[in-house]
């Protein structure tokens, strides 16, 4: 399906955890299980956050320090989490379902959530985005709960530019996260770069090198405006026409021949065009300058149990409180549904007017 680029409407402020969920009208939605919107998309991909804390400090997600992070009975408990889950599977037709954070591996009740998502029937396909610290001694034992495969946030292989990206010296621990995964079985195994003018960029010819001789398939993601400090720059940003300039004198890029049911990344063969071999793929997300919201089939849930129908929402409804209200599934999934159906059409990001969430990815889930 063909990119479009579609505004997002006016911003409201997101509710309060006391109050009673505040939802769109939905007297024209149909009768439908699905978590249906109005531009005639369903979400069966559920993104949710397991906690705001990341061991990182990321310069494009997070600020140097002074945030303050989510208490232990603020974030869902494991139970609330894979009820959540099986809820959205059970009665809204979720098909896949990724833990994101900050980072979820500094949950130590990660392996209990997998399995209990593991459980559920049907099964959904299970999947993790990490920065792969202490990976390596939890590969495996995660996989056993169930996970499928997951994706790493790695934006360079050289020690001193992973520093300056991260704040935290601890490329070594990543690497050998990553090592951990595939020694455990877990396939595919995707790395995601954002690149960043000045930065990193001029690496990405090597960085794409690297995971190909090891297997790993990179992401290439145009960074987003979802950093704490708020001075992302569209004027600067690397597109994802800069990074098939960049890939060209090395590497001939073919679009892959096959639908992308909702993906957000495109899909390219590589082939090394030195030696004519071909060398595997390689994925580019272009959320900014090629949008793909009129395929978006994803719903979010933060990590204190927020219903948010895309990553550039100012609007989110809270489940927890009716969660913890001893109300039953079907009132949890009414007020999904009602959501997820006040969904715009898409980001916005193209308007004049589109304002940045308050929240950074780290608080959002990505």
């Amino acid at each position: 399906m063909s990119s479009r680029r579609i505004g997002l409407g006016i911003p409201k402020p997101r509710t309060t955890d006391d109050a009673a969920p505040e939802l769109p009208d939905t007297s024209d939605r149909p009768t439908t299980p699905a978590l249906a919107d109005r531009f005639g998309r369903a979400a069966t991909d559920l993104r949710m956050s397991l906690t705001d804390f990341c061991n990182l400090r990321c310069t494009y997600c997070m600020p140097a320090s002074g945030l303050t992070f989510l208490n232990k009975d603020q974030m869902l408990s494991p139970e609330e989490v894979v009820r959540l889950v099986r809820i959205g599977v059970e009665r809204l037709g979720i098909e896949q379902v990724r833990f994101t954070g900050g980072e979820p591996l500094t949950r130590p009740d990660l392996e209990e959530i997998i399995a209990g998502v593991a459980a559920l029937t049907p099964r959904p396909d299970i999947s993790l985005t990490t920065n792969a610290i202490g990976l390596d001694h939890r590969a495996s034992r995660l996989r056993e709960a169930g996970l499928d495969r997951i994706n790493v946030s790695l934006d360079s292989v050289v020690s001193e530019t992973f520093e300056r990206l991260s704040r935290r010296p601890l490329l070594h621990r990543v690497l050998a996260g990553i090592d951990g995964a595939q020694q455990a079985g877990l396939d595919p195994i995707k790395i995601n770069a954002v690149l960043l003018p000045g930065v990193n960029d001029h690496e990405l010819p090597e960085l794409l090198d690297w995971c190909l001789s090891r297997d790993l398939q990179l992401r290439v993601i145009e960074q987003m405006p979802l950093d704490a400090d708020h001075i992302w720059d569209r004027t600067s940003m690397i597109t994802a026409a800069d990074v098939h300039a960049m890939l060209r004198p090395s590497y001939e890029l073919t679009p892959v021949a096959e639908d992308r049911n909702g993906a957000p990344a495109e899909l390219f063969e590589v082939t090394d065009r030195l030696t004519g071999r071909h060398r595997g793929r390689v994925g580019i997300i272009a959320s900014v300058t090629e949008p793909f919201c009129a395929d978006c089939r994803r719903t979010r849930l933060t990590a204190e149990g927020r219903v948010r129908t895309c990553l550039f929402s100012r609007e989110e409804t809270d489940l927890r409180g009716t969660l913890r209200s001893e109300a039953d599934d079907e009132a949890i999934a009414e007020i999904w549904r009602a959501a997820q159906w006040g969904k715009k059409a898409g980001h916005g990001m193209d308007r004049a007017d589109f304002v940045q969430p308050e929240r950074p990815m780290s608080a959002i889930g990505g």
